[in-house]
């Protein structure tokens, strides 16, 4: 066992965590990354990225996080593996453990943990990720042009993916286990009166159909008869909600009904000074990439301040 200190912390390494890595290295803060488990984040199983600035061409996920990792540790970032388990945010200096049992200590801490899409579980799903079922239809949407579409779930994420995949496709249809569905008002309303959506309602995806050439179509059990059937696509976008990392902070910073950690609004400030949140795990509307890197940007300068405030403090 170890202990490693650190003027700035920071839990989790996608686009949020690296971003405040480089910003808070460029400031002399020497950040640790604690990496968890899955470095990189979300885009490390995402394929084609065409929505990131700065690239003409599309992008590969899994390079854009090496590539941020890289300039991150260029600029004196150490980049630490292991998973915490436990987080003490009595400080600063602000602690957490490892799964390794070494000890992490920083002056500030920058949580960048993150969320999941939250997936149906269902056969062909996690076989056909990336080869025409995804969970983002921002992210993805744009290759399904001129093409069949369909969008699986009955909340706001769902209507609001089903309406923005009408700018790519004439061809949306969402499909709901029930006769009703969850979203607000104002978006059911916009749904059901686009002439290029339509609604299969009471069905329940029983699996995903299709091979090593991609998804062909989803096949559906009726939650009423029990009626099979198979409806054609080339895209399925699961929009069943996302589950933000947070378990290690539940009764430690408050967080919102989603689960999802509540910050100053337009800061990535916590409850406790010196305790910053970034990326998914604070933003349950835009959840990209570039909106994640931007809060991970805020969350560095504004722990670059807060030690800037406590070392001016300390010499008076």
């Amino acid at each position: 066992m170890a202990t490693h200190t650190t003027r700035m912390l920071i839990i989790g390494s996608g686009p949020a965590g690296l971003s405040a890595a480089i910003y808070g290295a460029r400031a002399g803060l020497q950040p640790i990354v604690v990496q968890g488990l899955q470095p990189g984040g979300q885009l490390t199983i995402t394929t084609d990225v065409e929505n990131y600035p700065g690239f003409r061409d599309v992008i590969q996920g899994p390079w854009l996080m090496q590539e941020m990792q890289a300039q991150a540790e260029h600029v004196g970032t150490r980049m630490l593996w292991d998973t915490i388990v436990e987080v003490d945010l009595s400080g600063p200096p602000f602690r957490a453990i490892g799964d390794s049992g070494d000890i992490y200590e920083g002056e500030t801490l920058v949580i960048a943990t993150g969320a999941q899409a939250r997936w149906l579980g269902v056969p062909g799903e996690q076989e056909l990720s990336g080869k025409g079922v995804s969970a983002c239809a921002t992210c993805d949407g744009f290759f399904y042009r001129g093409k069949k579409v369909v969008v699986i779930g009955g909340g706001n994420t769902a209507v609001e993916e089903a309406l923005y995949l009408t700018n790519h496709s004439q061809d949306v249809t969402l499909i709901h286990r029930r006769d009703s569905l969850r979203a607000e008002k104002i978006l059911q309303d916009r749904l059901l009166a686009h002439p290029n959506i339509k609604v299969l309602w009471n069905k329940a995806v029983d699996h995903f159909v299709g091979g090593d050439t991609g998804l062909t179509g989803v096949a559906l059990t009726d939650t009423v008869t029990g009626a099979s059937s198979v409806e054609p696509t080339d895209g399925a976008f699961v929009a069943i909600g996302h589950a933000p990392s947070t378990d290690l902070f539940k009764g430690k910073l408050e967080l919102d009904a989603g689960g999802y950690l509540i910050v100053e609004p337009g800061t990535p400030k916590t409850a406790i000074p010196g305790v910053f949140a970034c990326g998914d795990v604070m933003d349950h509307t835009y959840r990209q990439a570039v909106t994640a890197a931007g809060t991970g940007c805020m969350a560095a300068l504004d722990a670059e301040r807060f030690v800037a405030e406590r070392e001016f403090l300390a010499r008076k």
